[in-house]
């Protein structure tokens, strides 16, 4: 069973997107602040991770730089209602990058392709 890291400051974010996560057969771990992903990170060595820019401790960027240096190989989707993220997005080298309200169908699309390997974009973009 593959396991993704679920890192949101919103509880209701982390709750219903988590359970549509357990839905697919994947093993969620949550993460409501930036410094607890950093943590969890590390400690579970998740299969992807859905990361959130705006958290509280650790913004989501900072994160993710820990987290590319330490374990590049683990891809990292970015998930934010922050507009224009994009070309931060590309530059450092995010898996994919998912606007907010998310558009679930697209986002289990991403993690599927992500996980199998797929050599996709490296940046997907779905417009607010």
């Amino acid at each position: 069973m593959k396991s993704i890291l679920l890192a949101d400051d919103d509880a209701a974010i982390r709750h219903t997107l988590g359970q549509v996560l357990v839905l697919e057969q994947y093993s969620v771990a949550l993460a409501a602040t930036g410094r607890e992903a950093a943590e969890k990170f590390i400690s579970h060595q998740p299969d992807l991770v859905l990361l959130d820019l705006n958290m509280p401790d650790r913004d989501g960027w900072d994160a993710f730089q820990l987290m590319n240096s330490t374990h590049p190989q683990i891809p990292v989707v970015i998930i934010t209602a922050l507009p224009h993220q994009h070309q931060r997005a590309a530059d450092f080298g995010v898996a994919a990058l998912l606007e907010k309200p998310l558009d679930i169908k697209l986002l289990l699309r991403t993690i599927r392709d992500l996980l199998a390997g797929s050599s996709a974009k490296p940046v997907k973009h779905l417009a607010a």
